[in-house]
């Protein structure tokens, strides 16, 4: 039988639309801070989609501030290997590059990230077996001060853990906010300059702070094998539910600080000792603040006055066209060295 001319050109035209549609899936880099700003990236063949419904697939990911202006396929999860991340007891890649331990003290909330418009901090959980000089820590919380708002994130506290609960609980601007718990179930700020989207339905999420941070978040136990291997000493009505996190910063300042933040300066010097096997670095004192909401440690410097918020503007301007190429950014900031 022979198939009409009319419906062989519509199959075509179907096939053709198909076929660029996925030669067109990619990424608009849409931060105007960014070096690839209005430029539309690509994805790669392997991993032509920005989401994927089954989280161990990769996703298309593009670092719109990278001079290449490339795509990459990623997991959205946090890697713990990677720069930006603080994981563990706890454990951080700085935008350096430089793995550094900061223990912190067990029911405090230091200042991880303090720029002149944003400010992220981290409550700390753990416990102190006898016999020890100092608290097994973990990051339990998050606090984001960012346009006027409130925002926070935590782990809730289990005696045991269970896959089939969502340990996440959020907040925003002091109100209990709820994320329905399935795949890729999204919540916005009323303005949209937060995002948040689970990657799971349940203690995987990524948080995004428009055109300021994107975060990367698993909740997770304290394994029996965990306690096993590092002599934890946990009790049995604890699991101590913590988080994993990778952050990925756009349009910092030269001036941010915090225990995380400070490894993004272009001039900064990390004291972690190379060759050490866990180096550790101090400063509670300087990064400690109150509570989790407040931007009060001896080194933050958030501010919400617009004044001081347009000055900063120009100098990150000037900031981003610096032409830092080194591999230690890892698109997570400029970091620069002389």
């Amino acid at each position: 039988m022979e198939i009409p001319k009319t419906l062989l050109l519509v199959i075509s035209l179907v096939a053709a639309t198909s076929f660029f549609q996925a030669r067109a899936a990619g990424v608009y880099c849409s931060n105007p801070y960014t070096r690839c700003y209005r430029r539309y990236i690509d994805c790669p063949e392997e991993c032509p989609s920005t989401t994927a419904m089954n989280s161990k697939n990769k996703v298309c990911y593009a670092d719109c501030d990278r001079p290449t202006c490339k795509s990459q396929c990623r997991m959205r999860k946090p890697n713990c290997n990677r720069p930006g991340s603080a994981c563990y007891d706890p454990r951080f890649i700085g935008g350096d590059g430089i793995v550094f331990y900061f223990h912190g003290k067990s029911n405090e909330e230091f200042s991880l990230v303090s720029d002149s418009d944003l400010q992220i901090n981290g409550r700390f959980i753990g416990h102190r077996p006898a016999g020890r000089a100092r608290d097994f820590t973990w990051i339990q919380a998050l606090g984001f001060l960012f346009n006027s708002h409130k925002f926070s994130l935590e782990a809730s506290k289990s005696a045991t853990w269970d896959n089939e609960i969502d340990h996440l609980k959020f907040s925003f601007d002091g109100q209990d906010l709820s994320v329905p718990e399935e795949t890729l179930s999204t919540w916005y700020s009323p303005n949209k300059d937060i995002k948040i989207e689970r990657v799971t339905t349940r203690n995987s999420v990524i948080v995004t702070i428009k055109d300021k941070a994107e975060i990367m978040v698993n909740v997770v136990p304290v394994t029996k094998e965990d306690d096993r291997i590092h002599s934890y000493k946990v009790p049995s009505d604890d699991c101590f539910a913590h988080l994993e996190v990778q952050f990925r910063f756009f349009n910092l300042s030269p001036k941010v600080d915090g225990i995380l933040g400070r490894t993004y300066k272009p001039d900064f010097q990390n004291p972690a000792k190379p060759g050490v096997a866990m180096p550790v670095l101090g400063g509670e004192d300087s990064f400690k603040t109150s509570s989790l909401l407040v931007s009060d440690c001896k080194t933050c410097i958030f501010s919400e006055s617009p004044l001081e918020e347009m000055d900063i503007v120009k100098s990150e301007t000037e900031y981003a066209t610096l032409d830092c190429t080194r591999g230690a950014s890892s698109g997570n900031g400029i970091v620069c060295r002389k």
